[in-house]
């Protein structure tokens, strides 16, 4: 029986090729799925480690305080050993360190005694930003900046600790500031316990008796792999299981990585249905497509049935014969489909998975190809057996028997159905709920088979009437479209396709759009750099020094502890450097800074003044160093009454560029006094004369309690304070009310027109609302932008926080971040919209979205396969048909036009029938652009159908579909 099989198969070679096309296929598609599944799966599991913060990515393990008997290293290796013994993690560095607890007692600054852990831990001075030296002998130590900056202390000088259990204090020789930056600083022990940032030291240092009992530590990077769980390692199960071993040494383990290890889980499984989803719908229509075509190549075998029903043969050697054709192909289509599946994965994925995964991936593909190359077999083997039923005088007649239109109708309407209730899922619990995965393919199917119906109705009447008119060419070809077997199925098959891959594309296209439109609203800008400055003043001067022109940099400040939020930005530069910095120009108009004060350069601060009879005893000059942003407080003390010069020495205004005169406050507030002059000297010059003070436009008060009275005349300005009202008068150079641009609804504390906020200074500011915008950079839907300049000049010299950053436009040369730099400015973050793009699609539920392409463009292929099979088994009965009407007079141009006509309009059909089931399923199955795994919806999701997808899906249809039809009739034609 299996050689008889074989003869069939040498005999019947088109049919046989054509099972193979298919076959291979469909093994393309098996064989690609595990190798880019893991390869994508291992990206985005990568993806959310990158993402996420490094204290999730270190496991800690502390020991409580205990004697190391003057010996710190051998209790640090001591310890680790205990850790290496009670959880291995492969190719993880471990980090030693210790840390005891010691009390700042140096009061000469007016400090009380407050808490300064001394540590020390491996790789100290590789992992900080250092100035001075690293400590390297015994007492002494690195102090970070801000103790430096709280305590007054430089390299060189000392300052005395207690230890905890210590009664006398020990000497610490200061040798460097340090500045914390990286992964490095994970561990809590390590880091401000409430009062000072520790100091480290060499570990030479705790072998002095006094710090005989630290606390000792091991941090425990988790390698890479094993975070993103390669080679299926459970990090939690190994982590979980070694809790108790660690609860039982006593030794504390922290472990940070559990709501990780659940994400990149969660990642993985989003992947894997992702590929399933893609896959799973393409061998469904391959296997459709096999049954197709076994039923159209099936005359030939049924023949042979028949022939060996005759003969006795029984049921079960009807089977092996038809299981013995088909075998061959479909064997031959996997070991063809599966190397090239391999390698169309590595093509699509860019990249091929971790080598750990290789032996995976192979075993997962080889048993996918096998798992589709039964199921063709099934599918053949199962179709073969339903014509095999009939009896033997059927099954030996050439002439195809009257079609059961009963039955076609039946299983349209099953498909009619399941296609209403997917979309009904689709729409009530989302597009990945139960069949609501298949809504898409499934409306494109009951739309190609409402169109198959309805285009064989209109060519059965269009074909009669064209005969009966004359009309030979026309009336002929849609005969053959209309009377020929299966071609309702192919139709649906080539509209389900089609369809398929433009709702792939426009789903790839939108995705795109949306995430590269989401990295633009949260960055801002095409690169955005978190900076560290000693102020906004300090940010903002920089950056204008960086790039004078102001087409390239921008200082923004983000305070998201305001409410509503505040974006301060330079908005002279925001259309320049912005993304969409356009859309604030009213913003830009509305802010520009009325009018500037002269700087004051000197070393000395001279001012003329009339002191009323009762009036204050000191004089308080508001004063802001334009560089730093260091606000200074000078006082003028011992007035009398009656007219009289005081000076304050400000030595710190004698570096450029100077400070700025910020406002006036009266000590105590009561009484009067007039200022007509204000001057310096070493330079000696004119800061405010009296026109300035003068100016009643200049100067402004408080906006809430009662505000001090003051006036301005030829004189100057008078301020009159008493114990009710305030005591400050300041210059006012910045545009009041402040202007702003609004997101969202106002706020429930805004009245009226009496809009305020009090992010612009120790007091509540009047804001007014210049625009209004949808969605603000970075903010979103809620918040407030407004200009950052301004804004500082209202502050005074009040400390507003908020994040420092540097918004640098698409074209930034190299030379401004260097310059940056060079101002003084930090760079602790370095970002881009593009790589923020990539970042976010290299999410789960977006890495899968270029194999939903492979698989659609296979299904294409599919579908024009079924064409050339469609074409082939039709040859034998067309030829025959043409041979009749050509002794009858048909000329060979008709029969010509004929041979190709027909096939030409069922691609025409396929095609267009494609677009229409796209854009009916669009709607009616709820298809949106790739939702984000966070639920992000600040923006719209663009269309999933733009013009130019359609039109591009249309031309690869026809290119494809049409040059299949072009070689598949060309022997029909000759």
């Amino acid at each position: 029986m299996y050689f008889v099989s074989w003869g069939a198969v040498r005999r019947r070679t088109t049919q046989a090729a054509l099972l193979t096309l298919l076959a291979t296929l469909a093994a393309i598609a098996a064989a690609s799925g595990p190798w880019y599944g893991l390869t994508v799966a291992s990206r985005a599991a990568g993806a959310e480690v990158e993402a996420r913060p490094a204290a999730e990515r270190v496991i800690n393990v502390h020991q409580p305080p205990a004697d190391t008997g003057g010996d710190p290293r051998k209790a640090l290796d001591a310890l680790a050993a205990r850790v290496q013994g009670l959880l291995t993690l492969r190719g993880s560095t471990p980090i030693l360190g210790l840390t005891q607890n010691t009390v700042y007692t140096d009061v000469r600054h007016g400090s009380a005694p407050s808490g300064m852990p001394i540590a020390y831990r491996d790789g100290f001075c590789a992992n900080v930003h250092l100035t001075g030296a690293c400590p390297s002998a015994p007492s002494t130590v690195a102090i970070s900046a801000d103790v430096a900056k709280r305590l007054q202390l430089k390299p060189g000088d000392t300052f005395p600790v207690r230890p905890d259990g210590a009664y006398g204090t020990m000497e610490l020789h200061v040798v460097g500031v340090y500045v914390a930056a990286g992964d490095y600083w994970t561990d809590k022990l390590f880091q401000s316990q409430g009062d000072l940032d520790p100091v480290f030291t060499p570990l030479d240092t705790f072998r002095l008796p006094e710090l005989g009992k630290p606390t000792l530590a091991v941090s425990l990077p988790v390698p890479f792999p094993l975070l993103r769980g390669d080679n299926l390692y459970d990090l939690n199960g190994v982590l979980n299981a070694a809790a108790p071993r660690f609860a039982a040494a006593q030794l504390d383990l922290e472990n940070p990585t559990g709501d990780l290890s659940d994400a990149v889980i969660a990642d993985r499984r989003t992947v894997l249905t992702g590929v399933l989803v893609a896959l799973a719908q393409l061998l469904v229509l391959a296997w459709f497509a096999l049954a197709m075509a076994g039923r159209l190549t099936g005359r030939d075998r049924r023949e042979d049935a028949g022939l060996l029903k005759l003969r006795g043969a029984t049921r079960g050697g009807l089977m092996r014969l038809t299981a013995g054709q088909h075998v061959p192909p479909l064997l031959l289509g996997a070991a063809i489909g599966l190397p090239i599946g391999i390698a169309a994965a590595w093509l699509v994925a860019g990249d091929l998975p971790v080598r750990a995964e290789w032996w995976i991936a192979l075993v997962m593909s080889v048993g996918a190809v096998l798992a589709v190359a039964a199921g063709g077999l099934l599918v053949l083997t199962g179709t073969d057996a339903l014509a095999h039923r009939a009896p033997v005088i059927a099954l030996l007649r050439r002439v195809p028997s009257l079609r059961r239109d009963w039955r076609s109708r039946f299983v349209d309407l099953a498909f009619l159905l399941l296609a209403a209730g997917a979309v009904y899922q689709a729409r009530t619990g989302g597009p990945t709920s139960g069949l609501g995965v298949a809504a898409p393919a499934l409306v494109a199917l009951a739309v190609g088979l409402l169109l198959a119906r309805l285009l064989r109705w209109v060519t059965d009447r269009a074909g009669g009437a064209a005969i009966r008119a004359g009309r030979v060419r026309l009336g002929l070809t849609a005969v053959q479209v209309s009377r020929q077997p299966g071609t309702d199925r192919v139709l649906a098959l080539l509209v389900v396709a089609v369809a398929l891959l433009a709702l792939t594309a426009g789903g790839l296209s939108a995705a795109r759009q949306e995430r590269v439109a989401r990295a633009d609203v949260e960055l801002g800008a095409a690169r955005v750099l978190t900076v560290r400055a000693d102020s906004r003043t300090h940010l903002l001067a920089a950056v204008r020094e960086a790039d004078p022109g102001g087409r390239q940099a921008m200082a923004v400040v983000v305070d998201t502890a305001a409410d509503p939020p505040v974006l301060a930005v330079d908005s002279s530069r925001l259309a320049a450097v912005a993304t969409h910095g356009s859309d604030f120009a009213p913003l830009a108009a509305a802010a520009r800074a009325i009018g500037d004060t002269p700087l004051i350069t000197g070393r000395t601060l001279t001012v003329r003044l009339t002191r009323d009879t009762a009036g204050p005893a000191l004089l308080g000059a508001i004063l802001r160093h334009e560089g730093t942003g260091d606000g200074l407080r000078v006082e003028f003390r011992g007035l009398r009454p009656g007219a009289q010069e005081v000076t304050a020495a400000v030595p710190a205004c004698a570096v450029a560029p100077g400070c700025r005169f910020v406002g006036w406050q009266l000590f105590p507030a009561a009484g009067g006094l007039t200022i007509t002059s204000v001057g310096q000297r070493s330079p000696a010059a004119t800061v405010l004369d009296a026109g300035l003070l003068g100016d009643v436009s200049l100067w402004h008060a408080d906006y809430l309690g009662i505000a001090p009275r003051f006036a301005t005349s030829a004189r100057g300005l008078t301020v009159e304070a008493d114990a009710r009202s305030g005591s400050e008068v300041r210059v006012a150079d910045a545009p009041v009310p402040l202007p702003i641009v609004l997101a969202g609804k106002r706020p429930e504390q805004w009245r009226f027109d009496d809009a305020m906020s009090g992010r612009f200074g120790g007091t509540a500011t009047p804001v007014r609302v210049v625009a209004t915008a949808g969605v603000l950079p970075v903010l979103g839907r809620t918040g407030i932008v407004t200009d950052l300049d301004a804004a500082r000049r209202l502050a005074g010299d009040a400390d507003l926080g908020g994040t420092f950053q540097v918004w640098l436009a698409d074209n930034a040369p190299a030379s401004v971040l260097a310059a940056l730099r060079a101002a003084g400015l930090t760079v602790t973050a370095d970002r881009t919209a593009a790589a923020r793009a990539t970042a976010l699609g290299e999410e789960g539920r977006f890495v899968t979205e270029p194999f939903g392409i492979l698989t659609t463009a296979i299904a294409v292929l599919v579908a024009a396969a079924m064409i050339g099979v469609s074409v082939a088994a039709e040859r034998e009965p067309r030829e025959a048909m043409v041979a009749a009407l050509r002794m009858q007079g048909l000329s060979r141009g008709t029969a010509a036009f004929t041979g190709r006509a027909g096939t030409a309009g069922l691609v025409l059909a396929g095609v267009a029938g494609g677009l229409i089931a796209a854009l009916v399923a669009r709607p009616v199955a709820a298809i949106t652009a790739t939702p984000f795994p966070d639920h992000w919806r600040i923006l719209e999701p663009p269309g999933v159908l733009p013009p130019g997808v359609l039109a591009l899906t249309a031309g690869a249809g026809l290119v494809v579909l049409g040059a299949t039809a072009l070689v598949a009739t060309r022997r029909r034609v000759r």
